[in-house]
């Protein structure tokens, strides 16, 4: 990683004040740095709307189809491993995950349709479409990706593995340390001590706290955790155990934007 005494001191320096950090690739080679999140700081996840950030907030979390939030942390947001339903029809029909029967396996509570990484050739095929999303979050100036359903594989009736989950985010992760973006472990705690074989920088989670999972983020990613929780039980369990350590936020159900009959943001 070194090469000299002298060179170390000013690689750590520029490392420290510009807030970069280097990914280790499995194959030895060093990508391009990245902009990691900063620790413990205001955050607000708007994946259903982008709207103005409210006071305090320094990371947002916003869907692809958005633009960042000037002078923020801004991670945008894909759906890498399914097919959302206005998508649906737009994937070729060998890349949506089917059953023994020929039927598309479908996220029932999203009504989204599995994609099929259970091959190399088909990863690669499922990569060429969302590195296109990658590419365009890169264009737009965001600092990170978020690749959602990373634990598509404990829905698949045992069709995909973990291992192809892994294989398919490595992938990813190559790709957008290329274009100088971050990339985030979206939930998938089971996989948290994959992450430098996935390639992966810090983690996005959705209720940590209430499932006592925030722990677990934390040590694999040395607190670069964002969480964000549905309940106000689940905001009091993950204040009370990772307030001076995490980034946490409280948000309905369905992120909708300020002045919807649903919405929810708190941060106490």
């Amino acid at each position: 990683m070194f090469r000299a005494a002298s060179l170390v001191v000013l690689a750590v320096t520029v490392s420290v004040l510009t807030g970069c950090a280097t990914t280790a690739k499995d194959d030895g080679a060093k990508p391009p740095p990245v902009r990691l999140p900063p620790r413990h700081a205001g955050f607000d996840y708007q994946i259903g709307g982008a709207y103005p950030p409210p006071s305090g907030v320094r990371v947002v979390s916003r869907d692809r189809s958005d633009s960042p939030a000037p002078g923020l942390y801004n991670i945008c947001y894909v759906n890498a491993f399914q097919a959302q339903p206005a998508e649906r029809a737009s994937w070729p029909r060998d890349l949506l995950l089917r059953d023994q029967h020929g039927k598309v396996v479908m996220d029932k509570d999203w009504h989204e349709a599995l994609l099929d990484i259970g091959t190399p050739a088909k990863r690669k095929r499922v990569a060429r479409r969302v590195d296109g999303w990658i590419d365009d979050c890169a264009r737009k100036g965001f600092d990170a990706v978020e690749p959602d359903n990373y634990d598509s594989y404990t829905r698949s009736d045992g069709l995909l593995s973990a291992s192809d989950a892994i294989a398919f985010i490595a992938l990813l992760s190559r790709h957008a340390h290329d274009r100088h973006l971050a990339i985030a472990q979206k939930n998938t705690s089971e996989l948290a001590g994959q992450r430098r074989r996935a390639g992966l920088d810090f983690a996005v989670a959705e209720e940590c706290g209430q499932y006592d999972e925030c722990g677990v983020y934390a040590k694999a990613f040395g607190d670069r955790v964002v969480d964000i929780e549905y309940t106000s039980d689940g905001l009091r369990e993950a204040l009370a155990g990772w307030g001076k350590r995490l980034s946490i936020v409280r948000r309905d159900r369905d992120v909708t934007t300020p002045g919807a009959s649903g919405y929810v943001r708190a941060v106490r």
